[in-house]
């Protein structure tokens, strides 16, 4: 293996700690003194059979530490899936700029990008190190105890819902919050931490990992409605009935599909909609109303976990270090320790392409509607320091003299 020309890009969604993870890999390749050049492949893999890279070696230290503080992919990323024959063309390119190490941060499909391509210049008897380094919103990677640039999401997605109750304790009625994450429910199980009091919103949670039942979920509305007088909903955009179909085409009439022909969940607010129209039909509630996060919950600039900075770093700097001392190719995992550190292992390319991981059953409450407080302790070191807090003027009335109302 010859590390004199080392290649990184980005994957997949961009999220707001994976340019700390770009850092810490230029930064620490540059510290080692055979490393002639660093170059990173504008918009991932796309960028690389297009042989659109740009020299790294030549920016400085303070502007890659202001990038890295920056969300979003620096680089640029792609939503390309390579497979073998495409991955073929990504390992041309390396070996016709000698690259001896590849570094592709991003979640399960870069995973199996960097698997293919190991696999390939294995065969070729070419010198290569391949790494993987997490990164994704949804924390679905398998082996991860959490995934770099989900604990910045969930600090949003915690505070978003928070201010989501405040407005609904105001204004009483039933708001429904549309949460990123497919098939996983980390990200909308983040939700309860927006909770402070025992009648906080959000007062029910639905997760990808539990059927969704239409009536089930009307009824858990109206009890709650009730109950509290109000009710604030988190739901994933994943939700899907007991044969596996998204809740939203059974739902909806017409709907949109991305390039790659997978259903459009993410940056539409028809689930919200459609649950609110269901809810208004169905349970003559007027004040319902729904947002769809979308896209605000990757890279929100005013709301990153500083916990998830630091560790979005490390896994840029330890793929390097593996990359350099080690003797295999594979996927830096996050292993916890204590309460709370955490430990970096690489795992095998094998273990972790192209799986998804989803909640573990603990977490879930047994209603399917709400978390564990396991979930709630799992979660909140990982969110960071100075979390906003909220607070309520205590209840003391006034006697009433006219007794209106």
């Amino acid at each position: 293996m010859n590390p004199r020309k080392i290649l990184v890009a980005q994957g997949g969604g961009p999220t707001a700690v994976i340019n700390q993870s770009l850092a810490g890999v230029v930064l620490e390749a540059r510290r080692h003194r055979g490393v002639e050049s660093v170059y990173g492949a504008r918009h991932g893999v796309r960028g690389i059979v297009n042989e659109d890279l740009v020299d790294l070696t030549q920016e400085t230290s303070h502007n890659l530490e202001m990038v890295a503080a920056t969300p979003a992919s620096a680089l640029g990323s792609t939503r390309d899936k390579p497979d073998v024959k495409y991955c073929q063309e990504i390992f041309k390119v390396l070996q016709a700029h000698e690259i001896g190490q590849f570094y592709y941060i991003g979640g399960n499909d870069s995973s199996d990008t960097v698997r293919i391509v190991s696999e390939q210049a294995q065969a070729a008897n070419y010198g290569l190190r391949c790494i993987h380094i997490p990164k994704t919103i949804d924390n679905d990677l398998v082996g991860n105890d959490h995934t770099p640039g989900f604990p910045s999401a969930a600090r949003f997605v915690a505070q978003a819902f928070a201010g989501a109750n405040l407005d609904n304790a105001a204004l009483p009625g039933v708001y429904v919050g549309v949460v990123m994450g497919r098939h996983a429910g980390f990200l909308t199980a983040a939700a309860s931490l927006g909770k402070k009091f025992a009648d906080d919103g959000p007062h029910l949670i639905y997760v990808p990992e539990r059927v969704f039942e239409v009536e089930k979920f009307l009824a858990d509305v109206k009890a709650t409605y009730e109950r509290y007088g109000r009710c604030v909903i988190a739901v994933s955009e994943g939700i899907h009935d007991a044969a596996g179909t998204p809740i939203i085409t059974t739902l909806a009439k017409e709907l949109e599909r991305d390039d790659h022909g997978n259903l459009q969940l993410s940056g539409t607010g028809a689930l919200a909609d459609l649950l609110c129209e269901e809810i208004k039909a169905r349970l003559a509630i007027k004040r319902v109303r729904g947002d769809t996060f979308g896209y605000l919950q990757r890279s929100f600039i005013g709301c990153v976990s500083d916990v998830d900075q630091r560790e979005a770093r490390e896994v840029g700097e330890k793929a390097v270090q593996y990359a350099m001392w080690g003797t295999q190719d594979g996927s830096v995992a996050i292993r916890r320790a204590g309460d709370y550190a955490v430990n970096y292992e690489l795992q095998p390319l094998e273990a972790v392409a192209a799986k998804t991981r989803t909640m573990e059953a603990e977490l879930i409450a047994a209603a399917g509607n709400d978390v564990t407080d396991a979930f709630r302790l799992y979660l909140r070191p990982l969110l960071g320091s100075g979390m906003p807090d909220a607070y309520r003027l205590r209840n003391n009335p006034v006697a009433k003299v006219l007794n209106r109302g």
